[in-house]
């Protein structure tokens, strides 16, 4: 009787066992050069997919006239919409987590895309971006554009350095003239655009080298590692972020474009990277890191009630909206979180 019993919880136990989910393995972000040449068709054929596919953006939101066209247009749009809460805040790192983790998910789940976002590591680039494999023209996204002179009445000065500003002339997206169809800016109209850059490696090299991510990585805590990330909107004072995207977009290209930066498919590649930072930052004092969140909650507004884990995240149409604390662990799973992403290998303070 009782081998009966044993047989029965046996059996019993091995049914839970077959019942219960195996839990999600984190996919693993890997860096552009690293991965081989089909992986890397297969990334660019994906973003070309989503390029391609309807948006679903409901009718009358945007407004009439509106330029959300694609599926990328929604991230666009969406973000466009969300600049001025989302840049200068303690929530920055947290929404462009959420955000390049959305667009990995469409990537994965609208357009068949099997493998994880892939990352740019500028350090190892940073003495010549334009050297950098992301820009290659056969495996990569394509170089800079033709010159374009400043503009003398422009309110902004031009970005120190900078190489070009026109259509990109190689690549997979050269000679597609309505690729962006929103911006410059903050604008929604409909306005068919090239892709374009306006390298600036001299400006690139100050900001995303070794020396300035160690800077940013050895900040005691998050209110500090934020504001080092993301510097000052002067060039004399840019971090990581800035250097980035005014390396790459200089003055005329969609990347130096505060609003309209995500029409440039190197946008996903750079904040994958910036995300990349910030988990290399949290991972060395985990779990304490986990819940270190703080800084304002409306743009360079100090006195705006502080950022909590509580603080909502949008996507928009794109996403299930959620909160910082939702997404401060990339590995969760679902787990205390909902990303589920690792990376193959993590900065370390030297």
């Amino acid at each position: 009787m009782v081998g009966g019993i044993k047989s029965i919880l046996l059996c019993a136990s091995a049914a839970i066992a077959a019942c219960t989910p195996t839990p999600p393995t984190p996919i693993v972000r890997k860096e552009w050069r690293t991965l081989t040449s089909s992986e890397k068709a297969e990334y660019i054929n994906a973003v070309k997919c989503i390029l391609s596919k309807p948006a679903l953006t409901p009718e009358g939101s945007p407004p009439a006239g509106h330029g959300v066209i694609s599926r990328y247009d929604n991230l666009v749009y969406t973000h466009i919409q969300q600049t001025m809460s989302v840049h200068y805040v303690g929530h920055f790192l947290a929404w462009h987590r959420l955000f390049t983790a959305t667009y990995e998910k469409m990537l994965r789940n609208e357009c068949g895309y099997t493998g994880a976002q892939p990352y740019w590591d500028w350090t190892l680039d940073a003495a010549d971006i334009t050297a950098s494999p992301v820009f290659d023209p056969v495996t990569g996204f394509g170089g800079n554009g033709p010159w374009v002179p400043n503009d003398p009445t422009a309110w902004m000065p031009p970005v120190p350095g900078r190489t070009g500003g026109g259509c990109v002339v190689d690549g997979p997206f050269a000679g597609i003239s309505d690729m962006i169809h929103l911006g410059p800016g903050d604008s929604l109209a409909y306005n068919p655009q090239c892709l374009k850059r306006d390298l600036a490696p001299a400006f690139a090299s100050m900001y995303l080298g070794m020396n300035q991510t160690q800077l940013t990585l050895s900040q005691p805590d998050f209110g500090w590692f934020n504001a080092v990330v993301e510097g000052s909107p002067s060039f004399d004072a840019s971090g990581v972020h800035g250097g980035g995207h005014f390396g790459v977009g200089g003055t005329f290209g969609q990347m130096g474009d505060l609003n309209t930066s995500p029409a440039d498919p190197i946008f996903h590649l750079h904040h994958a990277n910036l995300d990349r930072l910030w988990w290399s930052w949290q991972s060395l004092n985990l779990p304490a890191r986990l819940s270190d969140i703080s800084g304002p909650s409306i743009i360079m507004d100090p006195t705006s009630p502080n950022v909590t884990l509580a603080w909502p995240l949008s996507m928009g149409v794109s996403a299930p909206a959620t909160t910082v604390g939702d997404v401060m662990k990339i590995d969760a799973c679902g787990t205390g979180g909902s990303m589920c992403y690792t990376y193959d290998s993590l900065y370390t303070l030297l």
